[in-house]
């Protein structure tokens, strides 16, 4: 067994990692083929997954720093005699709210650049003073610059809700960017990378000549921990742990190659040893989850969406497409895809069910008025489903939807379409975690929802009444066969038909048909 090292959590310093006695699991082979595969290259990855990291060693390994990659793949392939001019530039730190905070943060930036290297500004526009560094740095060292940007859309995200401070801020950020590949001729190397993936027209126009390789099979594992990096690097960690419960909990981002874990994730757990939502407690933008109520999005089918690959890449200030949106920020990702003539296809989903349960609670608060009574009522949905008490499973979801305040449901909108109940419904039993499948295709029809759980099966269909129940929910169950399907698992199916009503706006029928 390996002896164990300290966990490197938070830390984005390669040379930290290095001399300090860190876990590190070695990415630079890939920094190797993009230089000789390449020039220009943006990377998109959710945050807290180590772009700063990579970056950061493409930045050591461009300077010539030798003695800390000794052992590592990029060591014995590197030409170590030659060193690059590095040009960092980082929008990570601190909260820009307008196009002249912005500017004043580029000088900052810019100042420290030249004093890195010895330079002085001769010009005063932006944009001139970075194209001079770029020029200045390749004529006095002989050698052309590397340039890297790292969270290179930060300051327009923050800004999201406010869209005439983020149009200005994209503004200010595309004549900078612009200067890129207008010095192509002092430039060795650029990468830029961050969350979103803007499109070409509103920032980078004057940068069309960049490398896009966010799904680009080769690079899926570029940030991230994969299977074989647990097993072997973080072998003496994994003592312990139930390694089906880490990889449920934890796998499975992918950008049609090799499938991963966020790092963040991995390294909290290895450290606590608790299975928790380590990742999605760290700052789950309110926006996302206010623009999907919004939006009015049918919750049980969220981890179901497909789309486009010029969908996935369309993402701006004036227009977010909301898968888009959830794949870009790391609460979907790619399943699979398809060659579509012209087109590709990608069929989404949830990576793992640390977001699968994390996302749905979030959804499920503003669902249900903001009731202070939603964590308890989960907790207790998790007992009656254990003692296959359905009476009480009655009319705890009696309870769901009578708690919610008249005024909200009067004033929200999201209220009054069909949708609604069955979200709430199912957003209970998805913040749980468990085995859900929703609207479950099959010869017979589609099924509302299924679930498995206690080596048993629930099958649940869904209608909404006027006034009383009219009992075509469990009979529809019965009558389309929907069980057949699951006959051949070998577990007890239970039928349960849900009907809500329109006007009082709570369960009025909920019917049972169990075995035996």
């Amino acid at each position: 067994m390996p002896k164990r090292k300290k966990l490197p959590i938070g830390i984005q310093t390669f040379r930290e990692i290095r001399e300090g006695g860190y876990y590190y699991v070695d990415k630079t082979g890939f920094a190797l083929r993009l230089d000789n595969e390449g020039k220009f290259y943006f990377l998109s990855r959710p945050r807290r997954f180590g772009k700063s990291l990579f970056l950061d060693t493409l930045a050591e390994l461009f300077s010539g720093s030798e003695a800390l990659f000794e052992g590592l793949e990029a060591h014995r392939r590197w030409d170590w005699s030659r060193r690059y001019p590095v040009i960092r530039l980082s929008f990570g730190g601190g909260l820009l709210r307008s196009a002249e905070e912005l500017t004043a943060k580029i000088g900052e930036l810019l100042t420290e650049k030249e004093r890195d290297h010895g330079l002085a500004a001769e010009v005063p526009t932006l944009s001139g003073r970075f194209r001079q560094l770029i020029r200045q740095a390749h004529e006095r060292s002989g050698e052309r610059v590397v340039v890297l940007v790292d969270e290179y859309d930060k300051p327009i995200l923050d800004n999201l809700t406010r869209p005439e401070s983020a149009r200005e801020i994209r503004d200010g950020l595309r004549n900078l960017y612009s200067v890129i590949k207008d010095s192509d001729a002092h430039i060795r190397f650029a990468f830029l990378t961050g969350v979103s993936k803007f499109s070409k027209v509103s920032l980078f126009s004057g940068l069309n000549n960049l490398k896009d390789i966010t799904v680009d099979a080769r690079y899926s594992a570029i940030c991230g921990y994969t299977e074989a990096d647990l097993e072997t690097v973080f072998a003496p960690e994994l003592e312990g742990l139930d390694r089906g419960e880490v990889r449920d909990w934890y796998n499975g981002y992918n950008w049609t190659g090799e499938a991963v874990y966020n790092p963040f994730d991995a390294l909290l757990l290895f450290d606590a040893r608790q299975f928790r939502p380590w990742w999605f407690e760290t700052a789950t933008p309110t926006f996302l989850v206010d623009l999907l109520l919004e939006r009015q999005v049918f919750v049980p089918k969220l981890g179901q969406a497909i789309a486009s690959e010029a969908l996935l890449s369309s993402f701006d200030v004036e227009r977010i497409a909301t898968e888009a949106l959830l794949f870009q920020t790391g609460y979907l990702t790619i399943d699979s895809s398809r060659q579509l003539g012209a087109l590709i296809q990608y069929r989404l989903r949830y990576p793992n069910r640390e977001v699968f349960a994390s996302l749905n609670a979030a959804l499920l608060e503003p669902l249900r008025g903001h009731d202070p009574s939603t964590g308890e009522q989960t907790a207790r949905l998790y007992d009656l489903l254990l003692a296959n008490d359905f009476a009480g499973m009655e009319a705890l979801f009696t309870a769901f939807f009578a708690s919610i305040p008249h005024d909200w449901s009067r004033n929200n909108p999201i209220a009054e379409y069909e949708g609604y109940y069955a979200s709430v419904f199912y957003a209970y039993f998805a913040s749980l975690g468990l085995d859900l499948t929703p609207e479950d295709s099959s010869n017979a029809g589609r099924l509302d929802m299924a679930l498995r759980f206690n080596g048993q099966v629930y099958l649940f269909e869904f209608k909404v009444v006027e006034l009383a129940p009219e009992g075509r929910a469990l009979q529809q169950l019965k009558d389309k066969g929907y069980a057949d399907k699951y006959r051949g698992e070998d577990r007890p199916i239970h039928l349960i038909g849900a009907e809500f009503s329109r006007e009082q706006r709570t369960v009025v029928g909920f019917e049972v048909e169990s075995p035996g």
